[in-house]
């Protein structure tokens, strides 16, 4: 909102507190310790078949306007996806899920703060939410020795793997032969071999790079002739998801004409827990050295984007800045995570409504892999109040979806009119949410954190059809609404 924006909506003095939504009937956005409301009507009229699953990918919308690589993105069990050797799992299914790596990662962002204390562990398979792309990994040409442990797969075949995005880790890993069962996980793609990968190699114990591994490093072999073993990693997600193998380097494919030699990723050869099917492994976008960003950042800079699409449709992962820099987004400071002990996430601060400041002051984490929005009690109290004021003529549904506790019965109605949502960052970005951003099957797509100063989590639900952009090094976060 610019300063003309703020006089006409009689709000004076210094905005650092704006948050959430437009009300009905009188919609009014708070500037704590200005005094003053702006009343806006500002809805959102949508048929209600347009909230319900498509069956028809719509492909790509735009061409990514970044000027370096990219790779498309499809959300798993859409019709955009390779078809799925099980259902998609229930909504319940996705919100336990989150539930647990989201509290999984704020625990090892934290160091566990008595604020927000361990949850109980429960037992699941990982079903998720995350985007996935297909990446080019080795440069085959070679064929094992054994014809036993030849697939009769191409190399084609091998060296495509199907990976999820994750901006919250550092070191991208897929499953590698040997891999048995059940300590590796049936996935829908070919295994890796590097043995079949002609530029495939351990890193070595002792190497710059194994000792790059930080917090990942798990060990090394011992060689019988005293040369350097291989270097081990391994990679928690949570006290029962892990996984483990060699850190290795090959060759990584972006494009035709876009490869990078000796890229380090995790050869996998077990893991714990019940791994998605639907991918391989996962491509580590987070701060860290180990991850896609840094690893590339010679050649594009520290600088990426994505664009989380709906489940109808193509989306993409984008290196590099876009060829107008930043002017077409709305932009947010991207915060220094110090007084964190995970390097490896993107915080930004999600301001409030009618709050102090300080109930925001635990950030926000921007998480392309959880699925809906955490926030402060107070300001998800208030947004919720907000809300079920506004939905008065829709039925409420008994009970409540996993976390999710606002939640509609919208089958009998052709269409169904929404109260905007936006959401303001520091530095005044507003970020504005179309309806499937806002209702997640007939429900309220936020829910509250344990405490107003504990971290809370954007969920790429909100995030949708939204270009997010990762300027590292110029140290904002921008919004492109529409972008996919």
């Amino acid at each position: 909102m610019t300063a003309s924006q703020q006089q006409e909506a009689g709000v004076s003095g210094p905005l650092a507190v704006l948050l959430l939504l437009l009300l009905t009937g009188c919609p009014i956005v708070h500037a704590a310790g200005a005094g003053a409301e702006a009343r806006l009507q500002h809805y959102m009229v949508v048929q209600t078949s347009y909230l319900e699953p498509k069956s028809i990918c719509s492909g790509l919308k735009v061409i990514p306007s970044g000027k370096g690589a990219w790779v498309p993105l499809r959300r798993p069990y859409g019709p955009c996806s390779s078809p799925a050797s099980a259902p998609p799992p229930s909504l319940v299914e996705l919100l336990r899920w989150d539930q647990v790596r989201t509290d999984y990662v704020r625990r090892t962002t934290t160091g566990g703060d008595v604020l927000d204390p361990d949850t109980v562990s429960v037992h699941m398979s990982q079903v998720d939410y995350k985007l996935e792309g297909s990446f080019i990994i080795g440069t085959g040409g070679r064929r094992p020795r054994s014809t036993a442990e030849d697939d009769g797969g191409d190399d084609a075949m091998f060296l495509s793997q199907t990976m999820a995005i994750d901006t919250t880790v550092d070191v991208p890993w897929i499953q590698c032969l040997p891999c048995p069962f059940p300590q590796c996980y049936p996935q829908r793609d070919a295994f890796f071999d590097p043995k079949r990968s002609s530029t495939a190699a351990a890193v070595r114990c002792g190497s710059r790079a194994c000792r790059a591994l930080g917090a990942f490093a798990n060990g090394c072999t011992k060689h019988s002739n005293n040369s350097a073993g291989e270097c081990k990693y391994l990679i928690k997600y949570g006290d029962k998801w892990a996984s483990a193998g060699t850190y290795m380097t090959d060759t990584l494919t972006l494009s035709p004409s876009i490869t990078f030699l000796n890229f380090r990723f995790g050869c996998s050869h077990a893991v714990r827990g019940n791994f998605s099917s639907q991918t391989s492994g996962t491509m580590s976008l987070g701060g860290g050295t180990q991850s896609l960003i840094a690893q590339t950042a010679h050649t594009f800079g520290y600088a990426f984007s994505y664009c989380v699409p709906q489940s109808s449709a193509t989306g993409f992962l984008s290196l590099g800045r876009p060829v107008d820099g930043a002017s077409s987004f709305v932009t947010t400071p991207l915060l220094g995570n110090a007084a964190f002990i995970n390097p490896s996430i993107y915080l930004v601060r999600l301001q409030g409504i009618n709050v102090p400041p300080a109930i925001f002051s635990g950030g926000t984490v921007m998480d392309s892999s959880s699925i809906v929005t955490q926030l402060p009690p107070t300001a998800y109290r208030a947004l919720r109040r907000a809300f079920t004021r506004a939905m008065t003529g829709y039925p409420r549904r008994r009970g409540r979806v996993e976390n999710l506790d606002t939640c509609y019965d919208l089958g009998g109605f052709t269409n169904v009119t929404v109260p905007a949502v936006s959401l303001v960052f520091e530095g005044g970005a507003v970020v504005k949410l179309d309806t499937p951003a806002v209702l997640l099957e007939g429900c309220l797509a936020f829910t509250a954190v344990n405490t107003d100063f504990a971290l809370g989590f954007m969920g790429n639900v909100q995030q949708q059809t939204q270009e997010v952009l990762f300027d590292v090094d110029a140290g904002v976060v921008g919004f492109r609404r529409g972008a996919c």
